[in-house]
């Protein structure tokens, strides 16, 4: 009978180990606590800008300040820059000039959810709703019937803005979306997943108690007026609005160990919370530290507040002014980690992974050389170069990692924000947690990769070379 392995198959094959296979008890204690810390943020970051609020409390109390041009800047010191409120940058000045580069990890703050459209209220048949617009890639019939909050602002014709959070509070009313029973629903039935409702159709119930004034649209006019009563709004004010329905599903351990997470929005906030938490720990490192929550990743980093906008070169160039350093050297010798999420290998549905090449559960923080799809388009596909540097320091410091893809080649595919951090002349490498469901209302993840993916950022921040 042939030997299990021998002493040669041990040193030549690669073979990855489960975590709690090396993980000792001192390290679990630790990991237990991130993790706790984690789901606090999770629960109150329901949105990017509730992730931007509660992140910028946290650095402060790490001791960052507000940045603003021209700032006078030493080894050590800690700032941060809130783009519109809807993105942060924050950094550690480190002791080397930043002709030297920096060391980036760039995650994003904004996860699939409902918007409300801008002439959202209507009556029909005396039951008020919400009309909504879905935004980044979701499973629609997930949607139905779950509990949903409504957070976001509406600014006001004179500039004040209006903050709105309901559904939060155990005492708040929450929404829904209604689904047709089965009774009625055999030809609803027949429909593909993705035709299962129109996202026309996908509108909050909002509700049904009708104005006793007797005029039309009585449901409607007694909504409205309870939220002109609340808020001091009127219809007209939806306009210059920017409100979403998301989950009202509380964050939970999972399983009879707890040794999941479940919860909205760990993408990506699981990545981003992994990379505030380890700069919050950075002190004096050797090169500049800096750490990027952005926004709009999900419908491909647009606008102001996401990864193509010029938001993080004028932070960036004006530290570099601060050095006399030309920001395209700084950029040249830099090196990022594009912190997102990537598939966890799922049992259930094995036929869409590529099972030697599939990020699993407990095994540590996933890498990915590449993403995009098919023949690796809308990717970064980061060189050797880049994957023995992440090795490297993985080693050093203990990290738990695996390399992996996003399913198998001509399944389907994504993307994260790497792609256009290496057109700035980054290099540039994909790495994150691996979520089961992800881009449902509900995502999980294993604590012991959060804890990792924390603990590989903080080692890359650490770096010297």
């Amino acid at each position: 009978m042939a030997k299990e392995k021998s002493a040669r198959q041990e040193k030549l094959f690669y073979e990855r180990k489960n975590g709690y296979e090396i993980i000792d008890e001192k390290e679990k204690k630790a990991m237990e606590a991130y993790c706790r810390d984690y789901m606090r943020f999770l629960n109150g970051a329901r949105t990017e800008r509730e992730a931007v609020r509660d992140g910028i409390a946290l650095a402060e109390k790490k001791g960052f300040k507000p940045y603003t041009a021209g700032m006078a800047l030493k080894a050590g010191d800690k700032v941060y820059y809130s783009n519109r409120g809807k993105s942060l940058l924050l950094a550690v000045i480190g002791k080397q000039s930043l002709a030297e580069g920096a060391t980036i990890a760039a995650a994003h703050v904004d996860s699939p959810r409902l918007d409300l459209k801008q002439v959202p209220v209507y009556e029909d048949n005396e039951i008020c709703y919400f009309k909504t617009h879905y935004y980044g890639g979701i499973k629609k019939y997930q949607w139905l019937t779950i509990p949903l909050e409504l957070h976001g602002v509406i600014v006001l014709k004179n500039g004040e803005k209006v903050e709105v959070c309901i559904g939060r509070d155990k005492s708040d009313p929450i929404f829904q979306i209604s689904d047709l029973l089965p009774h009625l629903g055999r030809e609803q039935m027949k429909k593909n997943a993705n035709d299962f409702i129109k996202a026309e159709d996908m509108d909050l119930m909002v509700g049904t108690v009708p104005d006793k004034e007797d005029v039309k649209e009585r449901v409607k006019l007694a909504v409205l007026d309870m939220l002109n009563q609340k808020y001091g709004i009127i219809e007209e004010d939806f306009l210059s609005a920017e409100l979403c329905a998301v989950p009202a599903n509380e964050v939970r351990e999972v399983g009879f160990d707890r040794s999941l997470i479940a919860g909205y929005g760990h993408d990506d906030r699981v990545c981003a919370y992994a990379e505030l938490a380890a700069i919050l720990e950075t002190e004096k490192p050797e090169k500049t530290a800096v750490c990027i929550l952005a926004d709009k990743e999900e419908i491909g980093s647009e606008g102001v507040s996401g990864m193509k906008s010029q938001a993080f070169e004028r932070f960036m160039g004006d530290l570099c002014d601060g050095q006399n350093v030309k920001l395209a050297h700084c950029f040249a010798n830099s090196f990022c980690v594009s912190a997102d999420v990537t598939a966890a290998f799922d049992p259930i549905y094995a036929d869409s992974y590529e099972k030697r090449n599939a990020s699993f559960v407990n095994y540590g923080m996933g890498i990915c050389k590449f993403t995009g799809h098919g023949g690796k388009y809308d990717s970064n596909d980061a060189s050797a170069e880049v994957v023995s540097k992440l090795r490297t320091i993985f080693a050093a410091n203990d990290v738990v990692w695996q390399l992996a893809e996003l399913g198998k080649v001509d399944q389907g595919g994504g993307g994260t924000v790497a792609m256009y951090m290496a057109e700035r002349d980054i290099d540039t490498i994909d790495a994150g947690v691996p979520v089961l469901s992800m881009h449902s209302p509900y995502e999980t993840v294993a604590k012991f990769d959060c804890y990792m993916t924390f603990k590989g950022i903080k080692a890359v921040y650490a770096d010297n070379k």
